[in-house]
């Protein structure tokens, strides 16, 4: 697996492991009769980071969304750590390990940093102060600045809020949907290190991102989508290769 420069490389994930999240021929849409999704598959297990890619309008983004609950499923079925979460409401998923941190609106502007964190964990108040150690562990620099509002935070540390927020659950996989969206090219680099320090911090990390070269870099396997499809999977390495993802995907997608 390839990773940036300036972070440490991670040790490959047990391709044995039992799956932590299973999507198994998902077909889902937003409204009565259009499919986005149309007999999707997906894997990831203990420890990974799996990335999805694709062109604008793949469904890569809801894919995400019908995997917590947010898009009609129509059919097949999701399942995390082998139970099928199919129709369950997003406090349910949460309580079940499930993360997620959608690409706008992530944080509570009007709250401090302190507060958005208690958010995240409002359903196990009691755990704050050991899931806080955790997450400033891997964001030093919000544990300096717990009293500040998050609507005075730039784009990339609201990110790092958001983040942080669904870690505090202790989550089995965290979804980031385009965590480097909207981002300058430095503020990008530096989301690309903080996803990959969380799945080194031993958090099963599902990426979408339309940064596509610097995703396939830091993840351990890829899924292209198109039309709502699986049109490639492979390794990371193995994506940035193939001449036809090469042609049909990353000459358009990627910087």
């Amino acid at each position: 697996m390839s990773t940036p420069a300036s972070a440490p490389a991670s040790v490959s994930p047990d391709a044995t492991a039992t799956p932590v999240v299973e999507v198994r021929d998902l077909t889902a849409g937003y409204l009565p009769g259009v499919n986005i999704l149309n007999s999707t598959n997906l894997v990831a297990r203990q420890g990974e980071l799996v990335g999805i890619i694709g062109p604008n309008g793949a469904g890569k983004s809801t894919l995400l969304k019908s995997i917590f609950g947010l898009v009609k499923v129509r059919g097949g079925d999701i399942l995390v750590n082998g139970e099928s979460i199919v129709g369950l409401k997003a406090n349910e998923l949460v309580m079940r390990g499930v993360g997620f941190v959608p690409q706008t609106n992530n944080v509570f502007p009007s709250l401090t940093i302190e507060e958005n964190l208690q958010m995240g964990i409002i359903q196990r108040p009691k755990a704050y102060k050991e899931r806080l150690e955790f997450v400033t562990g891997i964001f030093a620099e919000l544990g300096a600045r717990l009293k500040q509002r998050a609507g005075s935070l730039s784009g990339g540390e609201r990110q790092m809020v958001a983040m942080s927020r669904a870690l505090m659950m202790d989550p089995s996989v965290l979804l980031l949907d385009e965590p480097s969206a909207g981002l300058s090219p430095v503020r990008q680099d530096d989301a690309f290190i903080r996803v990959s320090d969380i799945n080194k911090a031993g958090v099963t990390t599902i990426m979408v991102e339309q940064n596509a070269r610097r995703c396939l870099q830091i993840c351990d396997r890829g899924y292209v989508l198109d039309q709502g499809r699986n049109a490639y999977t492979a390794t990371g390495r193995e994506l940035l290769k193939d001449p036809k993802v090469i042609e049909l995907y990353l000459g358009t997608l990627a910087d």
